[in-house]
């Protein structure tokens, strides 16, 4: 597949074009944030599932992480082969840089750069170490300055290793699976909820603004109680989706159908736990998980 124009730009809110040290920021307010809410296990008041319960790990369970994975690659590149993208890498017009790897780490946002650094830590002879320099110097930009030529081949030729990947793999999960998982489950939130506040993660980033993934949380906090307060688990997601979906037009994305015809799908249908079969659609595109 040509897979110029199929990865979809995101707006990355939480991970901003400024000194990269702000995504740390962003991480540990958000954890701080987390615990100001209330919403750890002990404050809640009850059950409030409106629809059939959640069991298992979760998310976090091995089955439902893949299933994740292949969700959110579906509105990422038009594709559920996940790990076919882990040695993807291009410029897709969106302010960021390259755009690489599984979860669309950017040399523009920090992340890229944080993933290199702590991949050379463990690897200093990696094909990626001579471009650290050239990272650090275009990171907060769109520049490719010192990454051309080379830094694309060196990127695919490094992620047919089991290292890299498995290095890609722990980022996506420190700084967005993780992140998000916990704060769902302090909200009392169950598969569903959890994939929600993953995917809104994955494409918003952990900002605190109105187009980060804690202010998106906080708005929708504000108009609903959360499972964790004594809510209802499908009112409190219909209010998240609802400031998601506000945070994404305002931004002047057109199409937002990874809400409208696929998350809000699986809550019309009650399928809090998110179990297959799933049928949903992104972009104007049908998939269908077994």
């Amino acid at each position: 597949m040509n897979r110029a124009g199929s990865r979809r730009p995101r707006s990355r809110a939480g991970r901003p074009l400024v000194l990269g040290s702000l995504l740390a920021v962003c991480l540990a307010v958000g954890a701080l944030l987390l615990l100001a809410s209330g919403g750890g296990a002990g404050g809640a008041k009850g059950p409030g599932r409106d629809a059939k319960g959640a069991g298992g790990g979760g998310l976090a369970a091995p089955a439902k992480k893949e299933l994740a994975q292949r969700l959110v690659s579906s509105a990422e590149n038009s594709s559920l082969d996940w790990r076919a993208q882990y040695g993807y890498i291009e410029d897709i017009g969106d302010g960021r840089g390259y755009t690489a790897g599984i979860i669309g780490f950017t040399t523009g946002t920090h992340d890229l750069l944080t993933l290199v650094e702590r991949y050379t830590r463990e690897r200093p002879d990696n094909g990626l170490a001579r471009f650290l320099p050239a990272l650090r110097g275009v990171d907060g930009s769109d520049s490719h300055e010192g990454l051309d030529p080379g830094f694309t081949g060196a990127w695919a030729r490094e992620a047919r290793g089991r290292a890299f990947r498995a290095a890609q793999d722990a980022e996506r999960d420190r700084i967005y699976f993780d992140p998000a998982v916990r704060a769902a489950r302090r909200d009392g939130l169950g598969t569903l909820g959890q994939f929600c506040y993953y995917d809104a993660m994955v494409m918003h980033g952990p900002g605190t603004g109105r187009a980060g993934f804690y202010g998106i949380r906080r708005a929708a906090l504000a108009r609903a109680d959360s499972v964790a307060e004594g809510g209802g688990e499908k009112a409190y997601l219909g209010a998240f989706l609802d400031v998601r979906r506000a945070a994404m037009r305002r931004e002047g994305r057109g199409d937002t159908s990874r809400v409208d015809t696929a998350q809000r799908v699986f809550l019309r249908e009650g399928n809090l736990d998110l179990d297959p079969p799933l049928r949903w659609k992104v972009y104007g595109e049908t998939y269908r998980i077994k």
